[in-house]
């Protein structure tokens, strides 16, 4: 989709809004200096663990391709008093258990360090001038590289656990709606209704074109996955569903001698009589209560 502005961020692929993993940033070493070799054995779960069920079939795929391939990104882990606990990385290190590994390659944090880059991530978020998916990214990183639940990130950052999931969700947008929100040319409320047809895909590109095309606002945006959603799936009866003049309010109009128009919303929707002054306002609640 030609938007006519240079593409920033998202333009060099979503995962250089943010760093990917725990070596990135001054107050650490080298990736490539901070690799051990540690014994499968020696690696024990995270308790506080938020994932807490494995899908067995993608981690034997994970474990073939590790047979194949070795382990491409390292575990992150930190020294306990009985061996070492997994911050991240316990998928890959059961899918490496399952393809008969020994050992895998860790970088291993103290706590102190650890808590420097949660707090650092924390930060980030509570930014002001970061973007809804760089907010979306910094929230995931937490979940994932830290273990930690979106209820407690929630209470961490002072915001409500819907908050923080609807945030994350913004994650699962195509690379052509993020790349619109992140140019701002659609707002978060706007995104919020292409997840709604995350089902769809070609329907969810279609209202990412109406939007950006028309302009359309919000609510405009929640009438069409109103309408899709109640089955009107062909184009032109959804572009008929979403009109706010049909053929039934100009014969309210002809009848009440006044504009008619409808407003749908996700459930529903209001008729709208216009009035142009009180004269004829009380002329038209006489009529009403014929």
């Amino acid at each position: 989709m030609a938007t006519g502005k240079q593409k920033t961020g998202l333009g060099r692929g979503f995962g250089s809004l943010l760093p990917t993993n725990f070596d990135t940033g001054s107050i650490l070493a080298e990736e490539h200096e901070r690799i051990q070799k540690l014994a499968i054995s020696s690696l024990r779960p995270n308790p506080d663990q938020p994932r807490q069920h494995f899908d067995e079939d993608s981690l034997r795929e994970l474990g073939e391709s590790i047979e194949q391939f070795g382990i491409i990104q390292p575990l992150v882990a930190t020294a306990t008093a009985d061996g070492y606990m997994i911050i991240a990385g316990e998928r890959r290190w059961r899918a490496a258990k399952l393809a008969g590994l020994k050992h895998v390659p860790v970088i291993v944090r103290t706590s102190q360090e650890l808590e420097q880059l949660e707090l650092a991530i924390i930060e980030n978020v509570q930014r002001v001038d970061l973007s809804p998916l760089e907010q979306a990214a910094s929230i995931e990183r937490l979940h994932e590289q830290f273990n930690s639940s979106y209820e407690a990130i929630a209470k961490r950052l002072g915001k409500a656990h819907s908050t923080v999931v609807n945030t994350v969700r913004l994650l699962q947008l195509p690379e052509t709606a993020k790349q619109a929100l992140f140019e701002k040319q659609i707002s978060e409320g706007h995104a919020r209704q292409l997840l709604a047809l995350k089902d769809t895909p070609e329907k969810q590109a279609e209202l990412l074109e109406l939007i950006i095309k028309n302009g359309w606002s919000v609510r405009q945006a929640e009438r069409f996955v109103s309408s899709i959603k109640e089955g009107f799936k062909e184009s032109q009866a959804t572009e008929k569903r979403m009109a706010a003049e049909t053929p039934e309010t100009m014969r309210l109009a002809k009848r009440y001698r006044t504009s008619v128009r409808i407003h749908r919303t996700a459930k529903g929707g209001r008729v709208e009589i216009g009035f142009g002054s009180d004269e004829e306002l009380a002329r038209l609640l006489a009529d009403l209560e014929r």
